[in-house]
């Protein structure tokens, strides 16, 4: 099976990576910033990760009501919070 190509530069990889293991930030988000839905951010993780780590993250997210838009408290439309990212 040939692995995915994914053409990110380095910090596009990095804040990927960082959404995909931030515990707020939901697929959807990821997927409307840089067009990958759940399935390919999979895929990402399995190839960048290292074995272990893309474990620990798979079993930390599997069925995460947080990381899926679907499963979230009605309401709740931002991916992160907003005291987040300050000036």
């Amino acid at each position: 099976m040939a692995k995915p190509d994914f053409n990110f530069n380095p910090g596009d990889l990095s804040r990927v990576i960082e959404m995909a293991w931030e515990d707020r930030t939901p697929f959807d988000a990821i997927q409307t910033t840089y067009g990958l839905n759940e399935s390919a951010v999979i895929g990402l993780m399995r190839q960048q990760l290292k074995a272990s780590s893309y474990r620990m993250w798979r079993k930390r997210v599997v069925n995460r009501t947080t990381k899926h838009a679907a499963l979230r408290v009605p309401g709740i439309n931002r991916a992160y919070c907003p005291t987040q990212y300050k000036p």
